[in-house]
């Protein structure tokens, strides 16, 4: 079954974003389609199997490859300057080791947008994903690169790191669509409240001079984040946002090594997706 009139929010969250492919899968094993989705980090690297319609794919390959140093480690941070390795998980992980179904992917009615933050203007800007191909995959990448352990990614001479610095859950960009109901799935539980950024000193010496609007952003990253959070709880209040979120902390790493690990966060996202699959097609029927 698929859904025009609904929007489909995914926060991102590095590893967090094993909770997000478990409940995609369990929509996806029973024929629930979210027509226009919206994803940034980890929402968007993982959300896009979903328009692909690989089921299992987000999980499978985050097990197979977590100890290839070439994936994700410090060493390749400190060879290549990105934690997740750019040519291995954005050409040889979906052209080779587990293709990315770029057919699928084309055909599929799903609208796939993905955010990522323009360092200069310190705004998200969103992508419109169609094709799967090598831009696409660059967007993908810019929006999931996390700053400080992350090289910045340039497109069409602009450029971008994790769309989350920005926009970490972008219902505002949803609704600015005309989608006045939405569905947000979040990788942070109920009564989550963000801190401040424990690397802005950090942060501030290596971008504060060229990108002053990108500081400015994720110094304020925590504020927009909470007040965010508080509109959504408004919303469901009043019918139009349908909130999916762990029913715990995940307590899990941005970089995690230890399979059983991600296997462990993914299924507490099949279960929950399980558990609030009724009420969400009553809400999606409305």
């Amino acid at each position: 079954m698929n859904y025009d009139n609904v929007g489909l929010v995914l926060e991102g969250g590095a590893m967090r974003g094993m909770f997000t492919a478990g409940v995609l899968d369990v929509l996806m094993e029973n024929d629930l389609y979210i027509n226009n989705c919206v994803g940034v980090s980890a929402g968007a690297v993982f959300g896009c199997n979903y328009k692909s319609r690989q089921i299992g794919r987000t999980i499978r390959y985050n097990k197979r490859f977590c100890r290839n140093w070439r994936y994700c480690s410090l060493r390749s941070w400190l060879l290549t300057g990105n934690i997740y390795g750019a040519d291995f998980g954005y050409r040889r992980l979906p052209d080779e080791l587990d293709v990315f179904d770029r057919k699928t992917f084309q055909e599929s009615p799903v609208n796939f947008y993905v955010g990522a933050t323009n360092m200069i203007s310190g705004k998200c800007d969103f992508f419109k994903s169609e094709k799967g191909d090598a831009e696409d995959l660059l967007w993908y990448r810019a929006s999931a690169s996390m700053p400080v352990v992350s090289r910045i990614v340039m497109i069409n001479g602009t450029p971008y790191l994790d769309g989350g610095s920005a926009d970490s859950i972008p219902l505002d960009f949803m609704e600015g669509l005309g989608f006045s109901r939405n569905v947000v799935l979040l990788t942070q539980p109920e009564g989550f409240v963000k801190q401040p950024n424990s690397m802005l000193p950090l942060i501030r010496m290596k971008y504060g001079r060229k990108y002053p609007l990108y500081v400015k952003v994720l110094e304020e990253r925590h504020n927009v984040y909470n007040r965010t959070l508080a509109v959504i709880k408004e919303k469901e209040k009043e019918g139009t946002v349908f909130a999916i979120r762990p029913p715990e902390a995940l307590n899990i790493k941005s970089v995690v090594h230890d399979p059983d690990e991600l296997e462990r966060v993914y299924q507490i996202g099949r279960t929950e997706g399980e558990r609030i699959l009724p009420s969400l097609k009553d809400f999606l029927e409305k």
